[in-house]
């Protein structure tokens, strides 16, 4: 059965990238992850990775507009 997730990364090359991005917001907030399954993180430590990640997304944005 095909996944029709609209949660997917549409260029394989930026699957690298943003794990890249979510390992190194996760060790700002003092999560520890490990490549591959992560399934043993509570709910709040998934949510302070995710917050991290949107709130350095949107600083880079506003950096940008500054410029």
């Amino acid at each position: 059965m095909a996944s029709n997730s609209s949660n997917r990364i549409l260029n394989p090359n930026a699957r690298e990238a943003m794990d890249k991005f979510k390992m190194e917001s996760a060790g700002e907030v003092g999560v520890n992850l490990k490549q591959g399954y992560n399934g043993d993180i509570t709910a709040r430590q998934a949510g302070s990775i995710g917050g991290q990640m949107v709130k350095k997304m949107i600083q880079a944005y506003e950096d940008g507009l500054t410029k």
